[in-house]
C-alpha cells in the first residue's frame, strides 16, 4: 500500500488561493489524509479562500482523523503544540494541526511511512528534525512534472502564482530545477 500524504493547511491554502485545488488532488492520487484539527483550519480559512471549499467537500482526503484518543495522547498533543509550535493557552487551536499531525505520523503504527507536507518553516524543521518524511508544495509540484501533470515551465509558474497570491512557497531558482 502506497504511503499516507498529510498536507498541512498552509499546503492547501497555497493551492486554494490559485483556484488549483484540483490539481493537489490528482498529485495526492488518493493518498491523501487530515487531521482533525487540519480539517477544522480549513473550515476557518474558506471564507479567506473560497477554493477551500472543494477540499471540504471533495472528500479525497478521507474522513478527518481523530487523533487524541485519551487524556494522555491529548495532553502528549498539546505539549508539542505549545512547547515545539508555540500555541499559547488561550488559543487552543493555533499550531493544534502541526501537532496533530507530527504525533499521528510517529505514534500511529499505520502511519510510520506517512509523508507530512507543509510550507511552515518551523514545521518543516521540526518534521525533518524528528525524522519524518517532510517535504513542501514545491516537492509535490516536482513530483507532478516527473508523473508528467505539468511541464516545467506550468509548474513553475503555479509556484510564482502562489507566491503572488501571498502565500509563502519556497521557489527553484529556474523551471528547469522542477525535473527528478
Amino acid at each position: 500500500m502506497s504511503s499516507a500524504i498529510f498536507c498541512d493547511t498552509t499546503v492547501l491554502c497555497n493551492f486554494a488561493a490559485i483556484k488549483r485545488v484540483d490539481l493537489l488532488e490528482l498529485i495526492l492520487r488518493g493518498r491523501g489524509r487530515w487531521t482533525q484539527a487540519v480539517a477544522y483550519e480549513v473550515e476557518q480559512s474558506r471564507g479567506h479562500l473560497p477554493d477551500l471549499a472543494r477540499v471540504l467537500a471533495g472528500g479525497w482526503l478521507g474522513e478527518p482523523i481523530e487523533v487524541a484518543q485519551d487524556d494522555t495522547e491529548a495532553w502528549q498533543i498539546e505539549r508539542i503544540r505549545r512547547s515545539v509550535f508555540g500555541g499559547l493557552a488561550d488559543q487552543p487551536t493555533k499550531h493544534l494541526g502541526e501537532a496533530e499531525t507530527t504525533f499521528l505520523i510517529k505514534n500511529g503504527p499505520e502511519f510510520r511511512s506517512a509523508w507530512w507536507v507543509t510550507d511552515d518553516r518551523a514545521a518543516l524543521a521540526y518534521g525533518r528534525a524528528q525524522d519524518l518524511i517532510t517535504l513542501e508544495t514545491v516537492d509535490l509540484i516536482t513530483d507532478a512534472v516527473a508523473m508528467a501533470d505539468l511541464t516545467q515551465e506550468s509548474a513553475f509558474e503555479l509556484l510564482v502564482q502562489m507566491q503572488a497570491h501571498g502565500r509563502f512557497v519556497r521557489l527553484p531558482g529556474k523551471s528547469a530545477d522542477l525535473s527528478r
